[in-house]
């Protein structure tokens, strides 16, 4: 028993532990097959690891520089011009962090106050909302329309006032796989024209989009690149969220306010491992051909299931899938996924999680970054329900 309980006052009284740990746990517990956690269960390049060990044998074992090793930031700035036509400055515009969400609490805590209103879209990634409330911050939740998960602007308009101080976009969308296009960005542009608020754009799935479809970053468009912070992830991108190396863009005057926040979190990332995926990125096929890879993982998953009861929602970035249980049954999502675990051996993640209020929209989201034995099990597992 806690001798002392007055003295704990939770700044997160209603968040528990993350979903998607407890998703993978119960899965695990049930040997079920795992595909509610967002992590590939094949190996990452062997190229790359044998740079990791290179990089170490040298002897780059020692702290990294706050910002970042600079040939890794010069790497960064290079492919961002290449694939955006937009300039960073590798000395002030860019930082290596350890991991996006290490990089997203960093620029909501180095600008959010008491008060301070964040715009956040749901279905949301269940890292914005927790980050914002911890920083004294008024997280405003916007749900995207059904059945595409969409953005109403004119929703948005009207809740803007002089205590908005951030709107956090996620491109490609986690957990939907919906994605913003150029008019999307083009009615940002217009709305936060004239404005002092600061667009957080999450694009850790930048290099995984479908069906031909060009990813819009801000980085694309100046003057909202101006007002942005984008968070990258190179564990989404080589397979390796495990190492948890991330980089954030920002113009110089933003990018200044988070470091300051930045070196009191980690200071640095993982040295090594920036050296490894600075020369790794040298090849752009490296990150290039992605889409095309998840793009085949996708089609395969959703042919295996296309005789079963699931109704497939469309996916057009990440590595997820929804599907829409509907048709099966009116149980309420946590229910039925833990339902699916325990019965019939296969874990997904509830979409209702990522909501800040409750909801039930009968949708669950599958991992498909899976090899391609572990998609044929799940789906002969799927069609069976």
């Amino acid at each position: 028993m806690n001798p002392f309980p007055e003295i704990i006052n939770s700044k997160l009284p209603k968040t528990g532990i993350s979903v998607f740990a407890v998703m993978s746990n119960m899965a695990n517990e049930h040997n079920a097959i795992n595909l509610s956690q967002g992590f590939p269960d094949f190996e990452c390049s062997s190229k790359l690891i044998e740079l990791v060990t290179k990089y170490m044998h040298k002897g780059y074992n020692q702290y990294a520089p706050l910002a970042g090793v600079m040939k890794l930031r010069e790497a960064i700035a290079e492919k961002t011009e290449y694939m955006y036509t937009a300039s960073y400055d590798p000395e002030t515009e860019v930082t290596v962090t350890a991991g996006a969400t290490q990089a997203l609490y960093t620029a909501i805590s180095a600008f959010i106050r008491e008060e301070d209103e964040v715009i956040v879209f749901e279905p949301a990634y269940d890292s914005f909302v927790p980050a914002i409330k911890l920083n004294g911050g008024i997280p405003v939740c916007v749900p995207l329309k059904i059945p595409d998960y969409h953005i109403d602007w004119d929703e948005v308009r009207k809740l803007l006032n002089q205590r908005t101080k951030m709107i956090i976009i996620n491109t490609p969308h986690n957990p939907t796989g919906s994605i913003l296009s150029a008019k999307d960005m083009m009615q940002l542009e217009k709305i936060t024209k004239n404005t002092g608020i600061i667009i957080l754009s999450d694009e850790v799935y930048e290099h995984i989009i479908f069906d031909g479809y060009e990813h819009q970053s801000v980085c694309r468009y100046p003057s909202l690149a101006e007002r942005s912070l984008v968070t990258c992830s190179f564990g989404k991108t080589f397979h390796t969220t495990g190492w948890k190396t991330g980089y954030c863009l920002a113009p110089e005057n933003l990018m200044k306010e988070f470091r300051k926040v930045h070196q009191f979190i980690v200071f640095c990332s993982n040295t090594p491992i920036q050296h490894a995926i600075a020369e790794f990125l040298k090849n752009r096929s490296n990150y290039e051909k992605l889409g095309e890879f998840y793009q085949e993982k996708r089609d395969q998953f959703v042919k295996l299931i296309n005789n079963s009861r699931f109704k497939i929602i469309p996916s057009l970035g990440t590595y997820f899938q929804l599907l829409d249980y509907s048709t099966i049954t009116d149980e309420p999502e946590m229910d039925f996924a833990q339902r699916l675990i325990k019965e019939f051996g296969i874990g997904s993640v509830p979409v209702s999680s990522f909501y800040n209020k409750p909801v039930n929209n009968n949708t669950l989201r599958f991992c498909f970054a899976k090899k391609e034995e572990t998609l044929e099990k799940a789906a002969k597992i799927l069609c069976k329900i």
